[in-house]
C-alpha cells in the first residue's frame, strides 16, 4: 500500500495515475467505522457509505475547497439513536433521524454565532472538566452492547451465553488490539479494517472444520441484485428527540473543534481562521443534517484520515474528494452490501471492545491533556455527577400535555447536567491552563 509522497497542499490535484490509489486509501481508512455504526444502530450501511461521501462533498462545497477532511459515521450519537429508536432498527427510528437532523440545524445555528462572536464563549460553557467527562460517558454506556455481541449474540443481558461466539470476538480483539500498537505507516490507522477482515476470515474458516462456527450465510449475498439504491429512511419529527440530540450535539460540537485543530496542525495552515471556523461547523452541520435526511448515520470529521495524511503528507481536498466519490460508488453495489451485512456479530462485538474503550479514554485523554485538577473539588463534583447520571442510566420525564411527554435521558441528561453545575459552582470558568 502507498505509504509516502512529496508535501501536496490542500489546492493541489495530482495526477489521476496517484489521484486514484490515494483517494483508495482514504477509503480503507474510512470504511470500518463508517459501516460499524449503522451496523450498530440498524441503519444501512449502504446508506452510510453513500451520506458519508455527499456529506463530505457538501463539507468540501462549504469551506471553499480549503479543508481536506473527510466525514463518517459519528459514534457519539449511537447511544442516542438506540434510545430514541427504542433499540437497533427499532419502530421509532424515524424519530432519531429526526433528531440527527436537528442537531445538524443546530450545528450551523452555533456556527452563525461563531461567525459574529468568537468561539470563547463554548470554552466558558463546555470546558474540558465537562466534555471529557461526557465522552467517557458515551464510550462506557456502549460497553454493554459490545460486550453483549460478543458473548450472546447481541442478544442482551438475557442472551444465551456462547463460548463459541466469545473465541471469535478475542480472536477479533486480539487482531485489532495488535495491529493498533504494533504496526506501522499507513497499516496502522486502519486496525478496525484489519480486525473485521481477520475475524470474519477466522469464522469463516472455523465454520469449515467446525459446525459450531458455521455462522455466516452467504444466501443473502446470492439473493441480492448487483446494483441499486441504499436502502434509504425518510425522518419524522419528535420534540424529545429533537433537544435529545440537540444536547449530544454539544459535546460532537467540541470534538469538531479538536478535530480542525488537528487538521489545521497537520497541513500547516489555520483553518480556524480561514475558511474559519463557522463555515466548518456549517459545513459539518449540513452534512450531519443531509446524511439523517437520507436515512444514514450523523457525520463527524475523521481521525482515520487525518493519520493518512499525516503519513503521506498528502492534504490534497482532491484526493478528499475522489475518496469520497469511491464511497458514494461502493453505496450502490448492492451484493457489497450485502456481504457487509453478513459480518459476523461476534466479529463486531471484538473490534466494539476496544472502540468503545477507546471513545472513553479519549474522554480521559481530553481531560489530562487539558490540565483538568481534581484536587479541586469543584472539578471532581462535576465529574462525579456526569459519570452516576450518564452511566447509571439517569432518566427526567414529565408529562407536557396529554399526547406529549418530556424525557431527558443517559448521556442527554449528563450533559445538561454537567454544564448546570459548571455554571452555577463558583470558581474559573474557563479552561485551565496546563503548567
Amino acid at each position: 500500500m502507498l505509504q509516502q509522497f512529496e508535501t501536496l497542499g490542500p489546492r493541489v490535484r495530482p495526477p489521476l495515475s496517484r489521484w486514484i490509489p490515494l483517494s483508495v486509501q482514504h477509503v480503507f481508512a474510512m470504511f470500518g467505522a463508517t459501516i460499524l455504526v449503522p451496523i450498530l444502530t440498524g441503519l444501512d450501511p449502504a446508506a452510510a457509505l453513500f451520506t458519508a461521501g455527499t456529506g463530505t462533498l457538501i463539507y468540501i462545497l462549504l469551506t471553499g475547497a480549503k479543508v481536506p477532511a473527510f466525514l463518517g459515521s459519528s459514534f457519539a450519537f449511537i447511544p442516542p439513536i438506540i434510545a430514541i429508536a427504542g433499540g437497533p432498527g427499532g419502530p421509532n427510528m424515524a424519530y432519531a433521524l429526526g433528531g440527527a437532523v436537528a442537531a445538524g440545524v443546530f450545528y450551523c445555528l452555533v456556527g452563525a454565532i461563531i461567525k459574529f462572536t468568537g468561539y470563547s464563549w463554548l470554552d466558558r460553557a463546555l470546558p474540558p472538566v465537562v466534555i471529557g467527562s461526557v465522552i467517557v460517558v458515551i464510550g462506557l454506556n456502549l460497553a454493554p452492547t459490545a460486550m453483549a455481541m460478543a458473548m450472546n449474540q447481541g442478544g442482551g443481558a438475557d442472551g444465551e451465553y456462547s463460548l463459541v461466539l466469545l473465541s471469535i470476538a478475542i480472536f477479533t480483539l486480539a487482531v485489532t488490539v495488535g495491529a493498533n500498537i504494533f504496526l506501522k505507516g499507513f497499516f496502522s490507522v486502519i486496525p478496525i479494517l484489519i480486525g473485521l477482515v481477520a475475524g470474519y476470515l477466522f469464522t469463516l474458516i472455523m465454520g469449515l472444520f467446525f459446525p459450531a462456527y458455521h455462522i455466516i450465510d452467504f444466501q443473502v449475498v446470492r439473493d441480492a441484485p448487483w446494483f441499486g439504491l441504499p436502502v434509504f429512511r425518510i425522518p419524522a419529527f419528535n420534540p424529545v428527540a429533537m433537544l435529545t440530540f440537540i444536547v449530544v450535539s454539544l459535546a460532537t460540537i467540541c470534538e469538531h473543534l479538536g478535530d480542525t485543530l488537528v487538521t489545521s496542525k497537520v497541513v500547516g495552515q489555520d483553518f480556524y481562521k480561514n475558511p474559519g471556523l463557522h463555515r466548518t461547523l456549517t459545513g459539518d452541520g449540513l452534512a450531519t443534517a443531509w446524511a439523517a435526511f437520507w436515512g444514514g448515520p450523523p457525520n463527524t470529521t475523521y481521525g482515520e484520515n487525518i493519520g493518512v495524511m499525516a503519513i503521506t503528507r498528502v492534504y490534497s481536498v482532491w484526493v478528499i474528494g475522489g475518496a469520497a466519490v469511491i464511497a458514494i460508488i461502493l453505496s450502490f453495489f448492492r451484493k457489497f452490501g450485502a456481504l457487509i451485512r453478513t459480518i459476523p456479530t461476534p466479529v463486531l462485538g471484538g473490534i466494539s471492545m476496544l472502540l468503545f474503550g477507546i471513545i472513553a479514554s479519549s474522554g480521559l485523554r481530553t481531560i489530562v491533556e487539558s490540565g483538568v485538577d481534581y484536587k479541586d473539588k469543584r472539578n471532581l463534583t462535576i465529574s462525579s455527577v456526569i459519570f452516576v447520571i450518564g452511566i447509571g442510566g439517569g432518566r427526567l420525564a414529565f408529562a407536557i400535555t396529554k399526547d406529549l411527554q418530556f424525557e431527558l435521558a443517559g448521556v442527554a441528561l449528563a450533559t445538561v447536567v454537567g454544564i448546570i453545575l459548571n455554571l452555577v459552582f463558583p470558581g474559573n470558568l474557563t479552561r485551565p491552563v496546563k503548567k
